[in-house]
């Protein structure tokens, strides 16, 4: 029998069987006991859930060139859809793993190799920058303190 894609509620458990701060919250809260005997609003939630979390996906992806919390957005969003997908929360389980080796294997690395990998970053963030100015300019209300070469929007 393939599982059910979605989690309405605490009584089903999380992936894994290991019971997640939100379900226990909505152990005692009991408000997607209250959705789930309401269809129309069982629906609208899930509904509800799955547009803010991939709003907030999307937005991380868009976040993540600049300088900034990009990827913890995304992670943001992934958690949000993972209150009720449990496709999103195998993602976000996988996601943090992958991170966990990246940052794991990063941190045995010399400083030579850590130094160029932040250099790498730098580098990318740069070159995203300048294609940013060479196709748009930079906005108007910087202009008291680019230098004369940056182009103007």
């Amino acid at each position: 029998m393939p599982e059910p894609q979605h989690r309405p509620g605490a009584a089903e458990g999380s992936v894994g069987g290991d019971g997640s701060v939100l379900d226990e919250i909505e152990e005692r809260a009991g408000f997607r006991a209250f959705f789930a005997r309401h269809a129309w609003l069982d629906v609208a939630y899930r509904v509800g859930v799955g547009v803010l979390g991939t709003a907030v996906v999307v937005l991380g992806f868009i976040l993540i060139p600049l300088p900034g919390p990009g990827w913890l957005i995304v992670f943001a969003g992934l958690a949000i859809l993972a209150t009720e997908f449990v496709w999103a929360e195998r993602l976000l389980r996988f996601a943090r793993r992958k991170v966990h080796g990246w940052t794991t294997w990063v941190t045995h690395q010399s400083l030579l190799v850590r130094g160029l990998i932040g250099l790498a970053g730098l580098l990318l963030v740069a070159a995203l920058a300048w294609a940013y100015l060479a196709a748009y300019g930079a906005p108007s209300w910087l202009d008291p303190v680019l230098p004369s070469w940056v182009p103007r929007g």
